[in-house]
């Protein structure tokens, strides 16, 4: 008879163990699905510049370097530009542009900048001749 008790709860204990389980990986699986709703985002577009960089378009997920130098992330193989010229960098929702030291400088909107900016919607920042526009979308 006690056997019988013991092998019964031991049931009922497994059961609402489960129970509990399922309980927690219900509520994380619905806290990762609210985080991936697709929210607004800065987006980098080249407008002007060579043809094969206009209309080339990225999503700024952290920073972004443009430079001449292969490791840039946008590339812009003219002797005007510096190996690591300008660098776009997102923080919270802010997105900045900083000049990196170039040689001939970084403009937003024809304005030289000399310490990281903020950037707003529709912003047109330059790197010699390579017109880049922000957008928050």
């Amino acid at each position: 008879m006690i056997d019988i008790i013991l092998l019964i709860a031991r049931l009922l204990f497994v059961a609402l163990l489960y129970l509990f389980l399922f309980a927690i990986m219900r509520t994380g699986i619905s806290q990762v699905r609210g985080t991936r709703k697709k929210g607004r985002t800065w987006k980098v577009s080249v407008e002007h510049g060579p043809k094969e960089l206009r209309g080339v378009q990225m999503e700024v997920n952290g920073s972004i370097i443009v430079g001449r130098s292969p490791g840039a992330d946008i590339v812009i193989a003219a002797g005007y530009v510096s190996g690591r010229h300008a660098k776009f960098q997102l923080m919270g929702q802010n997105l900045f542009v900083e000049d990196l030291g170039s040689t001939n400088g970084t403009t937003v909107n024809g304005e030289l900048i000399e310490a990281p900016q903020a950037l707003k919607s529709g912003d047109v920042v330059n790197v010699g001749d390579v017109a880049m526009r922000v957008r928050y979308e």
